[in-house]
C-alpha cells in the first residue's frame, strides 16, 4: 500500500455488493479501502475513529440512513469527502443528499461504470453526479439563479454569511452554528442580524422561515 494512496470507508448492509464495490474500489490507482461498515451506525464510527479522506454510504442502511450519517458528519467538521450510492434516482433524494454536504451521488446500477469517474471528480475538489440525474442538478441550479435575481441581496452576502444562511435552512441553532464555525455564539447573531437586512427579512422567525422554504437552492449557492 502507498503512503499516498487516499484511504476509503465503504459502508453498504449487502455484503455482496459492499465486495464488488470494493474491488472496484481497488482497482483504481490512488485508493485503499481501511474499514466496512454494515449498518448507518458503524459508518458513523468507523469515519469518526479513522477518519478516512473519503466515504462512499448506501443510502438505504439499518439504523441509520446513509442520509442521517451524511447530515450527521456535516455538523462534525472531520474534512471527510462523502459519496452516496443509491437506488433512488428523483429529484427530492438528490437534493436531500446534496444538502447533506454529499459530494458524489451516484445510481448504484451505473455504479460500475460511473464511480470511476466520480472518485476521480470528488478527490479533486469537485461535485459528481451520474449522468442519468444532470437534468436535477440544472434544474436546482437555475432555482437558485432564479432566487438570487429575485432577493439581490443575495449576491451581496459575505462567505461567512451564506455559511451560516445555509446551516440556518438546515434548522440548526446558534449555538450549534457557532460550535460547527469555530466563532461564537455573538457573532453569528450579528451575521444573522446582516443577513436580514441585507435580504429585507423582518420579524423574530423571518430568516428561518426563508432559509427553509429556499432550502435547496441556497445550498447551490457558492
Amino acid at each position: 500500500m502507498k503512503s499516498e494512496a487516499l484511504r476509503v470507508v465503504i459502508a453498504d448492509d449487502h455484503p455482496v455488493f459492499r465486495a464488488g464495490l470494493r474491488q472496484v474500489i481497488e482497482s483504481v490507482t490512488g485508493f485503499c479501502i481501511v474499514g466496512e461498515a454494515g449498518d448507518g451506525e458503524q459508518a458513523l464510527e468507523l469515519a469518526e475513529q479513522l477518519r478516512p479522506e473519503l466515504l462512499i454510504l448506501d443510502a438505504n442502511m439499518p439504523r441509520l440512513t446513509g442520509f442521517e450519517v451524511a447530515d450527521r458528519l456535516l455538523g462534525r467538521n472531520l474534512g471527510i469527502r462523502v459519496v452516496m450510492l443509491s437506488m433512488l434516482n428523483d429529484e427530492q433524494s438528490l437534493n436531500r443528499a446534496l444538502n447533506a454536504g454529499v459530494e458524489g451521488y451516484v445510481i448504484k446500477e451505473d455504479a460500475a461504470s460511473d464511480l470511476h469517474s466520480c472518485l476521480q471528480r470528488v478527490t479533486a475538489g469537485q461535485a459528481y453526479v451520474s449522468p442519468s440525474l444532470t437534468g436535477f442538478l440544472l434544474r436546482r441550479r437555475s432555482r437558485a439563479d432564479q432566487l438570487a435575481g429575485e432577493r439581490e441581496g443575495l449576491d451581496s452576502l459575505t462567505t461567512a454569511e451564506r455559511r451560516i444562511l445555509k446551516r440556518v435552512a438546515q434548522k440548526k441553532s446558534t449555538k450549534e452554528i457557532a460550535r460547527e464555525l469555530f466563532v461564537s455564539p455573538r457573532t453569528v447573531e450579528a451575521h444573522r442580524a446582516n443577513i436580514c437586512q441585507k435580504l429585507d427579512l423582518q420579524g423574530s422567525n423571518s430568516l428561518l422561515v426563508f432559509a427553509v422554504e429556499h432550502r435547496d437552492e441556497l445550498a447551490s449557492l457558492d
